[in-house]
């Protein structure tokens, strides 16, 4: 038995996913796009030292992270395409007060909020494209189109924001998301993206103890590279209070934030260790290269941007590789090869700062991670979203990209750390600093080397199950039970 559906025109789903794609490229941007402005932070702030650079950078990530938590429940709970809009709105005018924000922790403020907007606009985005392409074979190129923009927004990060800084200061890095949310929001203003509001549980206070348990391990690690032992340790042991009272808040909650059911399935831990320790490792790299190139080699913000390209472009390119090969063999041997990349860019990346942080020796570093990064996140969320249990692809989801993003706040946090220390061996502990992520990346792919054999086949399983489902949908029929595919 199937269910007509009516989908709106071709041309107003077409907008529709434009629009919904440039707001998921704005939060992405904003994820990348302020590394090469550091220097220019510094100076404007009155020489702010690397913590506080530190936490403007981290201030966006945290929340965005820690905030994917429970983003999808609060866009079940209200309507997908209310919070999409409201998160988009808010992170415009967010955008439009941090260009003028008068001092370093204004603008750190303001871009946690900007990273609490982005974290409204992710999982709502999922929704609506759902909700505009309901059979499986059209929504699959849809999530494509969608997914293609994160390659494109990590590319551009580094790029746009040299270009910006050079031409106007970083404040301008700000101000062109103004424009960008009012097209969103324009492009998205139709009622084929409406989505019925629901009656799901958040777990508020369960939420604000992760983020504040998030964001103390990072103030705890920030306080340890400068050397700030006793802000350190009351930091640590607020960390640790934060810790139980989450645990606690888990066990006797009845809308956990962390779903049991998702990380009890086997290889879903490995996963999102590997997400963590992926974006650890890229977070990580575009903290500390950009004060590298500044300091080793005196490059401007456009020219740091032009020397990240060997890393960046493969993010917007080799993900359709590595699509045909989860495809063919399933998603383990891409995120295998992947952490492998990584662990071999984070050697390379120390070897070449030890014998004096020439371009050409930091090359082989840049181009490993850039594959790295592109062979391994793709295969990650096919891994994650196919074996997770039937009716929770979207928590399983939220957890990995919360997963990632925690793992790019601390990989700013400990690389930053190692800078400050004034290790040996190369420009204030940058060689420390840039093979830390090679060790995380080398335990992620133990971790997954280990358990991800299961993973790996029922993912295999669950994607050929799905093919044969899409290869007899009809269009404009949607099978009963729902829009995605699965059978109820």
């Amino acid at each position: 038995m199937t269910i007509t559906a009516s989908p709106p025109a071709a041309p107003a789903r077409a907008r529709a996913l434009t629009g919904i794609a440039l707001g998921y490229f704005m939060v992405l941007l904003d994820t990348t796009v302020l590394s090469v402005a550091e220097p220019g932070l510094a100076r404007s702030f009155g020489g702010a030292g690397v913590a506080g650079l530190q936490w403007a950078v981290t201030g966006y990530i945290l929340v965005f992270g820690a905030s994917l938590l429970t983003a999808g429940s609060v866009a079940d709970r209200y309507g997908a395409h209310r919070v999409f809009r409201a998160a988009v709105a808010a992170f415009g005018l967010g955008s439009l007060l941090s260009a003028f924000a008068p001092s370093l922790w204004v603008l750190v403020g303001l871009r946690a909020l900007l990273g609490l907007a982005a974290a409204g606009c992710v999982p709502a985005s999922m929704a609506m494209i759902a909700r505009l392409y309901p059979v499986p074979t059209e929504r699959a190129r849809a999530v494509a189109v969608w997914a293609a923009t994160s390659g494109a927004a990590l590319v551009a990060g580094p790029v746009a924001g040299g270009a910006l800084t050079d031409l106007a200061g970083w404040r301008a890095i700000f101000l062109i998301n103004v424009p960008l949310a009012a097209v969103t929001l324009t492009l998205t203003l139709t009622p084929a993206v409406g989505c019925p509001r629901g009656d799901r549980r958040i777990d508020w206070a369960g939420q604000i103890l992760a983020c504040a348990a998030v964001a103390l391990l990072t103030d705890t690690l920030i306080a340890l590279g400068a050397r700030s032992l006793v802000h350190a340790a009351w930091s640590a042991g607020a960390t640790a209070l934060a810790v139980c009272a989450f645990a606690v808040r888990e066990r006797r909650g009845r809308a956990p934030v962390l779903d049991p059911a998702v990380l009890s399935v086997p290889g879903i831990p490995a996963a999102l260790l590997a997400g963590a320790a992926v974006n650890f490792a890229m977070s990580g790299v575009l903290f500390v290269l950009p004060l590298l190139f500044q300091q080793a080699l005196g490059l401007t913000p456009g020219g740091i941007g032009a020397a990240l390209l060997p890393m960046t472009l493969p993010f917007a390119v080799n993900p359709l590789l590595t699509g045909r090969i989860v495809a063919r063999s399933g998603p383990r041997p891409p995120v295998l090869a992947g952490l492998g990349l990584l662990t071999a860019g984070g050697a390379a990346f120390g070897a070449a700062v030890w014998a004096g942080a020439s371009y050409p020796f930091l090359l082989a570093g840049l181009v490993a991670t850039g594959f790295g990064v592109s062979f391994a996140l793709p295969a990650l969320a096919t891994l994650v979203v196919t074996v997770a249990p039937e009716g929770a692809a979207g928590a399983a989801g939220g957890l990995l990209n919360a997963a990632r993003q925690c793992g790019a706040t601390i990989g700013v946090a400990v690389t930053g750390a190692f800078m400050t220390l004034g290790l040996p061996g190369g420009h204030g502990g940058a060689a420390y600093a840039l093979i830390v992520p090679a060790v995380v990346c080398a335990v992620a792919a133990a971790a997954v080397a280990r358990t991800a054999g299961t993973a790996g086949t029922a993912g295999t399983a669950r994607m050929a199950r799905m093919a044969r489902m899409a290869r007899t949908a009809r269009p404009g029929r949607t099978p009963v039970g729902g829009g995605d595919g699965r059978s109820s």
